[in-house]
């Protein structure tokens, strides 16, 4: 009797041909299943009206612009799955995004708690909280109205029971039946766990019933034909939808016509029964395994996407092994992981059942690379520091220096100061600017204050310059007495007073040559005392290097010694000639010319002793 109570079940009645297609049975059950879920909640229709991105490609801002477009529906249960993949995709970048900046705060601020404020989370957590409440709302209100229905529907079953036992007539009884018919199919959602069950009470009797119109044979016969030529029209646009390109849209046309089939279209003749039931579940089979097929290479995709990231994988360790003890080419390093980070989040799903251990895998990856990373620049920081002394140690000698008068010495300390701080690497970043805005602005005020000083002082070198110009015609008209005594006085006041004008500006110091020059031809014609001469000449000229600067001095001073060494290997190796000549005699005119030579040399010695002396006391 369990065959007719329901014919649009596959039921164990005995018959071995349809028991033994388990996998027809399956597609019936998976119908059911999902019949039953949308008869607890219709908006579960519009699930399948709303596309099932690959969330896990997408970004974190990404990903909550979807959910807030999603969000924006009433139909809330029909966007729950999707909501779960985009928590799913989102709460795994977010715990590696957090991971990572944890790891970097920590690196820099080892005894420091963490704290990071990320907007996206936030409005993330917003957007799900909304959510729940409007998912509680829904299920709230859902579950009364759930329970009303199922009630409703418990009485209409017991009425049509009452009517089976009626003895009215069967106009009367069909009238009421239609009622009763009319009612179950407007009586809305019940639990899914009691679907199967008040489905099938309901066609129990509804069987009775018909079994009960076998009085009326040709209402009956009329009713079970126009119910066949449904479920024949039912069988046909079903074979239609194997052709249907979108395989989940067209099985889910057909999950609707089980539905109707069950819900809205009564028994057929017992000789029909079976037939026709077996040719819609032999279409119902054939779609279920097209579907299957479509689950299958989403499988295969999900195992290619498995292969990619495994790969990534790879590579990032792979990275993460090289030697590397440079900044740039750790920079360029950390552009490739994250071009890597970037493409495994893009690589799509992969099997559910590795999806966990591949993520743990993918942030052990990244985790390891990224202690490297921070090894290298711990040792980068230390460095820094270290550079960071020395240029504040810079930074104190130049502001030690920069209001200091004497600007001969100073200046070559400030610029071999600038040098040093060239020759320095970089420094911790937040000191960056802070160290060198010190360091220049004690430099710009040092050079500032010697330009000023410079600029000062050139307009009293001009003055200095047009009067030695004039003087200079003076001393050209000087004219030797004869008398050298007299004379060299009357020279060593003429150098006192161009002295007295000061220095004059470089680009005019030409000047000093012209004077220079007279004073060779005045010294040229001395009557007496070369050496005398050569040192009222030299302490002119001392004046005018001392004028210079110390380098100028200190060059002189090298100059000499030089000269000096000179002298003395041409004494040395006149004695030593003069030894192959020991038995000569005395009157040797080549004996004569070396020992004459000797003296002057003797002399030269002497003068140029004198002149380093005379520096010494500069």
């Amino acid at each position: 009797m369990q065959e007719e109570m329901n014919d649009n079940l596959l039921k164990a009645d005995g018959n071995d041909h349809n028991l033994s297609q388990s996998h027809t049975q399956l597609a019936i059950e998976t119908i059911e299943n999902l019949n039953a879920e949308v008869s607890e909640d219709n908006t579960l229709e519009d699930e399948h009206e709303i596309p099932m991105k690959d969330y896990h490609t997408m970004s974190m801002d990404l990903l909550v612009t979807e959910f807030e477009q999603l969000l924006s529906t009433d139909k809330i249960i029909a966007i729950r799955n999707h909501v779960e993949e985009i928590k799913s995709a989102f709460l795994s970048k977010y715990t590696h995004f957090i991971e990572e900046k944890k790891e970097e705060f920590l690196h820099e601020n080892p005894i420091e708690n963490f704290e990071y404020y990320y907007p996206t989370k936030t409005k993330f957590d917003s957007l799900y909280n909304n959510y729940k409440d409007k998912k509680n709302t829904h299920f709230k209100n859902l579950e009364a109205k759930l329970k009303s229905n199922l009630q409703n529907r418990l009485n209409l079953i017991e009425e049509l029971k009452t009517l089976l036992a009626s003895n009215a007539e069967i106009k009367d009884l069909l009238k009421q039946f239609n009622d009763i018919r009319d009612r179950w199919k407007n009586a809305g959602s019940i639990p899914k766990d009691k679907y199967n069950h008040v489905w099938n009470n309901y066609h129990f009797h509804l069987e009775n019933f018909y079994d009960l119109l076998h009085l009326d044979r040709e209402a009956r016969d009329l009713e079970f034909k126009h119910n066949l030529d449904k479920k024949l029209k039912i069988i046909e646009r079903a074979k239609g939808l194997l052709e249907e390109l979108d395989v989940f849209k067209a099985f889910r046309e057909l999950q609707l016509l089980h539905k109707v089939w069950k819900e809205e279209i009564g028994p057929v003749s017992k000789e029909n029964r079976e037939e026709i039931w077996k040719a819609f579940s032999e279409v119902t089979k054939q779609m279920h395994e097209k579907r299957e097929g479509l689950f299958e290479q989403q499988r295969l995709k999900e195992e290619e996407n498995l292969t990619l990231k495994k790969d990534i994988i790879n590579q990032i360790t792979q990275i993460t092994q090289e030697k590397i003890i440079i900044h740039s080419s750790w920079q360029g390093q950390i552009n490739k992981i994250e071009q890597l980070r970037k493409a495994f989040f893009e690589a799509g799903k992969v099997p559910t059942e590795v999806n966990e251990q591949t993520w743990a895998d993918f942030k052990n990856a990244v985790r390891n690379f990224n202690a490297s990373k921070n090894s290298f620049y711990k040792d980068i920081k230390k460095e820094q520091q270290s550079n960071l002394d020395k240029k504040n140690a810079l930074v104190a000698k130049a502001k030690e220096l920069m209001n200091n008068d004497n600007f001969d010495e100073t200046t070559p300390i400030m610029k071999k100061i600038q040098e040093d701080w060239k020759l320095i690497g970089h420094v911790p970043k937040k000191f960056s600017d802070s160290v060198w805005g010190e360091f220049k602005e004690a430099c710009n005020h040092y050079f500032d204050r010697l330009t000023a000083f410079r600029n000062q002082n050139e307009a009293i070198e001009i003055v200095a310059f047009d009067k030695k110009k004039d003087y200079l015609e003076i001393v050209k008209t000087f004219t030797l007495s004869g008398d050298h005594k007299k004379d060299l006085e009357a020279i060593k006041n003429h150098i006192e007073t161009w002295r007295s004008f000061g220095k004059v500006p470089f680009s005019r110091r030409h000047i000093e040559g012209k004077f220079n020059k007279v004073l060779d031809g005045l010294f040229d014609h001395l009557t007496s005392s070369k050496r005398e001469a050569e040192m009222v000449r030299f302490n002119s000229r001392l004046e005018q290097l001392s004028q210079e600067g110390q380098h100028k001095i200190d060059g002189e001073k090298i100059f000499i010694q030089r000269k000096i060494e000179e002298v003395q290997n041409d004494i040395f190796q006149l004695e030593n000639n003069i030894q192959f000549f020991s038995n000569a005699k005395k009157d040797n005119p080549m004996i004569i010319e070396v020992k004459k030579n000797i003296e002057r040399n003797r002399e030269e010695l002497a003068m140029w002793k004198e002149k380093l002396k005379q520096i010494h006391t500069l």
